[in-house]
């Protein structure tokens, strides 16, 4: 509970609730949650983008222009949904837009007196490592590293989040980590991995697959809004599938290789940009990240979606595509690369990238 005295706006019981990238995957359905939620007096959609949801009203906003401060007048809790979490958006970019984002949410959530934001980073920033217990306790130690990747952008808004109330009294913060995100119009590193030709496997690992659907986050994050909840909470469906009930599932075949073999032929294509997903990557498909939702659960929040339902919500989404190491790739190369490619780049589907960048070169020089 904050109050003027100490720089944020006393909650009212009913509070009102708005949030940022309305237009994106995760804030329409935060947005679509807060219309169905009785405990919010007011549901307020922000976006550059004109969002229409009955029930919610819309604000033209640049969420990283601090003019934000000036759309939050009245705004009791702030969800900051806008993260670009899409495997073709340059790196540099990504890392600026999403890093900035949180930034800017932050501090004009601050400036405009709201008492409370809410916000999401993954639960990668837990590492994947063959001694991770299973599950996961959301205060274990965050030990992923920060490679470039999404992972980075995700460290570096949990480091934010952890300074804000520190440089901004009054002012608290909540971060949901869920785990694998799927629904309609999810498109991450993690569901391109089931958009490859055959399912890569890493010899002599064991990985665990958990789940979280996209309405099962926005539930999650609305639940937060309405509470008095602090410090990260992941988010998830209970439990976890292994590899085999994964293919079971999916009526995907795997490939196995070496751990060198994988982990080199993956260094190798992303270095020469023919991925976009760094080698450090593969360890989130080789070792245990699942997740404890205690602390969600303990406070009356339960997903709606069981670990296969959510599984089949991104079969359903990928249904026609077809990737290698997050790169999507036509259905001619991703068929022809199962031929007489070889087994390593067969496995990892890209043969074809391979020829189109040394044709590219050639015809260039």
């Amino acid at each position: 509970m904050s109050s003027p005295a100490d720089g944020g706006r006393r909650r009212s019981a009913r509070p009102t609730v708005a949030v940022t990238g309305a237009a994106g995957v995760v804030g329409a359905a935060v947005s679509a949650c807060l219309a169905e939620t009785e405990g919010v007096r007011k549901a307020i959609a922000l976006d550059d983008r004109r969002v229409d949801v009955p029930g919610v009203i819309f604000r033209a906003a640049d969420t990283r222009d601090p003019g934000l401060a000036l759309r939050l007048g009245d705004v009791d809790v702030l969800i900051h949904a806008d993260i670009d979490t899409s495997p073709d958006t340059d790196a540099a970019k990504r890392t600026n837009y999403n890093v900035r984002g949180a930034q800017t949410a932050l501090t004009a959530a601050a400036a405009a007196g709201v008492g409370r934001v809410v916000l999401f980073t993954s639960a990668v920033v837990y590492g994947a490592y063959p001694d991770n217990p299973v599950p996961l306790a959301e205060d274990a130690p965050l030990r992923a590293v920060p490679d470039g990747s999404l992972v980075g952008d995700y460290l570096e808004i949990e480091r934010l989040a952890e300074r804000a109330p520190k440089s901004h009294p009054g002012l608290s913060v909540t971060v949901l980590r869920p785990t694998v995100l799927t629904g309609p119009g999810m498109d991450t590193v993690f569901t391109r991995h089931f958009e490859a030709p055959r399912l890569l496997v890493v010899k002599d690992t064991e990985p665990c697959w958990q789940f979280c659907h996209v309405e099962d986050l926005a539930s999650g994050m609305v639940h937060a809004a309405l509470s008095d909840m602090d410090g990260p909470l992941a988010v998830a469906s209970d439990g976890w599938l292994g590899q085999q009930e994964v293919e079971e599932i999916s009526g995907m075949r795997r490939m196995e290789l070496p751990e060198a073999l994988a982990l080199g032929a993956a260094e190798r294509l992303h270095r020469l940009h023919l991925t976009p997903a760094p080698a450090t990557d593969l360890q989130y498909v080789m070792h245990p990240w699942a997740v404890s939702t205690g602390k969600l659960k303990a406070t009356g929040w339960q997903p709606e979606f069981s670990n296969a339902e959510a599984f089949q919500a991104l079969l359903v989404e990928i249904a026609g595509h077809h990737a290698a190491l997050a790169r999507r790739i036509g259905k001619k190369d991703a068929a022809t690369t199962l031929g007489a490619a070889g087994a390593t780049v067969a496995l990892v589907g890209t043969a074809a990238l391979v020829r189109r960048a040394r044709k590219k070169r050639r015809t260039t020089s």
